[in-house]
């Protein structure tokens, strides 16, 4: 399954520290990062999200892939 992770940074961190080497979509003002993440067991992805909640808040939502129009063409 797929997940876009939106994480937005708590006051006062440097989100420059933490995201130096990791390819993501960060917004100008370095506020809010997003990134999509595949993963079987969302339960991976919390015990993931809670390493890091001292420094960022997460959210976590599911996705259809990129190819969302042909999957939903059925329903139409």
């Amino acid at each position: 399954m797929l997940y876009m992770i939106i994480e937005r940074f708590r006051d006062g961190d440097d989100p420059l520290r933490m995201y130096r080497y990791v390819a993501s979509w960060v917004t100008q003002d370095f506020g809010r990062c997003f990134q999509v993440m595949e993963c079987e067991d969302e339960a991976l992805l919390t015990k993931l999200t809670a390493r890091w909640d001292d420094l960022i808040e997460f959210e976590v939502i599911p996705v259809t892939s990129e190819h969302a129009a042909a999957t939903l063409a059925p329903r139409l």
